[in-house]
């Protein structure tokens, strides 16, 4: 009995050895972050932006207002194919994120609509912005001189209602003959787009002034 005692007791040693060693868990392996070529397989990836003809000239005036954030900030390449007519963008090795090549495309896009370079340039700050484009007959059918009063009445005197309703929602807006381009976020680009609309079908500034009064009220109550 006395020599059985023993062997039970190392047996009994040996099952608890086993078992701690089965709880222990190997380290969890670290991986390094993937760079932006790494996640298309080192592929690079393109985007080109078309030329209008009218948008040569301030194109070629603030090409290094668009160079600059685009090559240095955002570590995009870009260019300008004569040949294509179009402003090419690829990514490079140190691009620091896959989004940055869409958000230089967008930025390049709002300027060819006729944004100005410091509004545009928000596109690469702020995600949260978006270029609308809407024409005046998706809202009206208009002709002739009809038309031209309803661009008359968006713009207002000297551009008066138009930069009113800017400043009151926090957006841009391009008015290009019958089209029309509105910058910013998605719910100020609905109360843009609301007053814009009810001035196409014929309300008169005054009454479009003060239902944005009670709108925009309404908005900085919310925040």
């Amino acid at each position: 009995m006395s020599t059985e005692a023993p062997t039970s007791m190392e047996t009994e040693t040996v099952a608890s050895k086993t078992k701690l060693e089965s709880n222990t868990l190997p380290p969890k392996p670290k991986f390094e972050p993937l760079k932006a070529h790494e996640m298309s397989d080192g592929r690079i990836q393109f985007r080109k932006v078309s030329v209008p003809p009218h948008r040569y000239s301030p194109l070629k005036k603030y090409w290094m207002d668009i160079y600059t954030p685009i090559y240095e900030q955002m570590k995009v390449d870009i260019r300008m194919n004569l040949k294509a007519r179009k402003v090419e963008l690829k990514t490079r090795s140190d691009t620091p994120d896959v989004s940055n090549l869409q958000k230089c495309a967008d930025f390049v896009q709002a300027f060819m609509l006729g944004f100005d370079v410091p509004d545009a340039i928000a596109l690469l700050r702020l995600d949260e912005l978006y270029v609308e484009s809407f024409e005046i007959k998706d809202v009206k059918t208009l002709r002739g001189e009809h038309l031209s009063r309803a661009i008359g009445r968006l713009s207002g005197k000297g551009g008066k209602t138009k930069f009113a309703i800017e400043n009151a929602t926090k957006t841009r807006i391009v008015i290009a003959d019958t089209k029309i381009h509105i910058l910013g976020s998605f719910a100020n680009i609905k109360i843009a787009r609301d007053s814009l609309c009810n001035l196409i079908l014929g309300s008169p500034a005054g009454k479009v002034y003060s239902k944005l009064r009670q709108v925009t009220a309404r908005l900085a109550e919310r925040f």
